[in-house]
């Protein structure tokens, strides 16, 4: 199964079809939605603060997964999230106008399905990035997703973002950056982290370190970024950094960590980077971060035979009433890891899944997600 992490490996596929500019967005957009989110009041709140609903994306390039078969199984890990999520708030899963029908069939009534077109299902990329203001007026963010640096087709999911705020009557903030909404977490109280590697690179941002991180403050109506350096190249995302650490709240942090240090495997070597970076970084309000540390499962207990499977455990996702994580099948590790997300959301139910074709297919369960925030928290 070609994915987040392997594409690298081979010839990215069809490269030489992918058209268009490094952004979705042509200059006349930008000059209609120039406006800073920060400047006008408004943030990228807490994943964690209530929520209206909960999008996803139907995956439907079958190229991208190798095979039908293999589509048709991470399809089945879509339909479980989504399912489960639906327990606790409204799901809209995007799927093509075509497939509109046999998606709802799939998921049944109680998911609604809306006509629009995706290719790949990670909506925590080319999903709305949505934004709210001081008196609950929402509008979303353009992060302008370009298949992560352009390794990818993206005609149809680099169109997501302003086809949801259509549907929704929301303006649209675009001050040209460029990335996705994996690449960076929020405490929602005007602190940002994450990885350089995903943002300051020339296939996303053709821009100095410093003019990202501003247009980034600007984008998500926050005043502090936390920097750390990350893996660039590695795999397709450059090294999200959700799939490494996570505002729990403001003030606190969650981080995996493999059980020791390798000098040879660069995952590790930036998890301990980033570690050590969070252990003397101060947030927007001058504080030092409360982290805390959860430990990557065995490679030798889980189940999946992938080399490049994607173990997170903290790439959860947190909705209404509960936070939906991953299990991997190293009985002690999952344990332990619910455990953990147990002690700091003690307020919702934990329910841990089995999605194997997801890490399998380089990414997690909150990469298959985006929150739109309720109107006031």
């Amino acid at each position: 199964m070609l994915d987040r992490r392997t594409l690298l490996k081979t010839t990215v596929m069809g490269l030489s079809m992918i058209a268009g500019p490094a952004s979705s967005a042509t200059q006349q957009d930008r000059d209609q939605d120039n406006g800073s989110a920060r400047r006008l009041g408004f943030r990228m709140p807490l994943e964690a603060e209530r929520h209206a609903r909960t999008f996803m994306q139907w995956p439907s390039r079958a190229a991208i997964y190798g095979s039908r078969k293999e589509l048709e199984t991470v399809r089945t890990s879509i339909a479980l999230i989504a399912s489960t999520i639906a327990r606790f708030e409204p799901v809209v899963m995007l799927a093509g106008p075509d497939q509109v029908a046999a998606v709802q069939q799939t998921l049944g009534a109680h998911i609604e399905v809306w006509p629009i077109k995706t290719e790949d299902l990670w909506c925590r990329d080319s999903g709305p990035t949505f934004v709210r203001s001081a008196d609950g007026a929402l509008a979303i963010s353009e992060l302008n997703f370009n298949g992560w640096g352009n390794k990818q087709p993206h005609a149809d999911d680099q169109r997501i973002a302003r086809r949801v705020a259509e549907k929704l009557g929301l303006r649209v903030f675009d001050n040209g950056v460029v990335g996705e909404g994996g690449g960076v977490e929020t405490d929602g109280a005007g602190t940002l982290l994450a990885h350089e590697s995903s943002w300051v690179i020339p296939s996303r941002n053709r821009r100095t370190k410093a003019e990202v991180e501003g247009l980034l403050l600007e984008a998500l109506g926050a005043e502090r970024m936390i920097w750390a350096p990350g893996v660039k190249g590695a795999d397709i995302t450059d090294y999200h950094i959700d799939a490494l650490a996570r505002f729990v709240k403001p003030g606190q942090v969650l981080i995996q960590l493999p059980r020791k240090k390798s000098t040879s495997d660069p995952w590790s070597l930036s998890a301990f980077e980033t570690y050590e970076i969070l252990k003397r970084a101060k947030d927007a309000s001058g504080r030092p971060l409360d982290i805390v540390v959860i430990p990557e499962p065995d490679p030798e207990e889980i189940r999946s035979l992938s080399d490049d499977f994607v173990s997170s455990y903290v790439n959860y996702y947190v909705c209404n009433g509960a936070v939906i994580g991953a299990e991997f099948g190293d009985d002690k590790a999952d344990a332990a890891a619910k455990d953990i997300l147990r002690q700091l959301y003690p307020d919702r139910e934990i329910v841990s899944l089995n999605i194997d074709p997801i890490g399998e297919a380089g990414g997690g369960i909150h990469c298959a997600t985006q929150q739109q925030p309720a109107e006031s928290p």
